[in-house]
């Protein structure tokens, strides 16, 4: 696998145009409003590549903003980001989800590690990641095959090196990854016979965490930032 969906017609932005994309955020989406229902009044921010799913939120947050990190490209609105230097301030976000984000195996944690510094201490983030035993993590022309897949273990791991405490866990993407228009047609039924009876295969998993309050504070004075704010499209 590589460590960027950078080759052509596997972007996240030409995958999320086709059929096959689409379908994936109808499932994505549908397990995201599961988690956070109602984001009223919430400043929330997407980071990797977070487009397909921020409307969600977006009518009734305080603040919606997409940054998308440099292994995407941004689509208009968006707000290309530095993974290892955010360009907000400390504490400024209630919500958080990341997609597409932590896959690239060149981060070295700095993502993570800048998401707990712009997160406000009660709030929390949702990571999206590729499910090493799912079929998506397996090919190569979705954006979910693109670099590293994580098991659920491995993905709590991450997210406590980074001073969070996962505390919910879900899953999405039983359908397989197919254009066949009998399989796209029928996905919300391959999601709900997968949730019943394969939990372990799914696609994804999401994993909801939120601040270790009590974990030592990120060590090393932050590097000087340029504050830019871009609302989502």
């Amino acid at each position: 696998m590589t460590s960027a969906a950078h080759h052509d017609g596997h972007t996240a932005p030409a995958f999320y145009a086709g059929a096959t994309g689409q379908m994936a955020a109808g499932a994505l989406r549908q397990r995201l409003r599961t988690l956070w229902p109602d984001l009223s009044g919430q400043a929330v921010l997407g980071i990797g590549y977070p487009a397909p799913f921020l409307d969600l939120w977006q009518d009734h947050a305080y603040r919606c903003l997409n940054a998308t990190t440099s292994h995407h490209t941004p689509p208009p609105g968006a707000c290309a980001a530095d993974a290892a230097r955010l360009p907000f301030p400390d504490l400024a976000f209630d919500r958080i989800l990341v997609i597409h984000g932590v896959e690239p195996v060149d981060q070295d944690g700095k993502l993570l590690r800048e998401i707990w510094r712009v997160l406000k201490d009660d709030g929390r983030i949702v990571v999206v990641a590729p499910n090493r035993t799912g079929l998506w993590a397996h090919v190569d022309r979705t954006p979910f095959g693109q670099g590293q897949p994580y098991s659920q273990g491995q993905i709590d791991r991450v997210l406590e090196a980074a001073m969070f405490r996962p505390e919910r866990r879900d899953v999405a993407l039983f359908t397989p990854p197919s254009s066949l228009a009998l399989v796209l047609r029928t996905w919300q039924f391959w999601e709900a016979a997968g949730r019943a009876l394969f939990w372990d295969l799914a696609g994804v998993t999401l994993t909801e965490a939120v601040k270790d309050t009590y974990a030592a504070l990120p060590v090393g004075a932050p590097a000087k930032r340029r504050v830019v704010l871009s609302e989502a499209a």
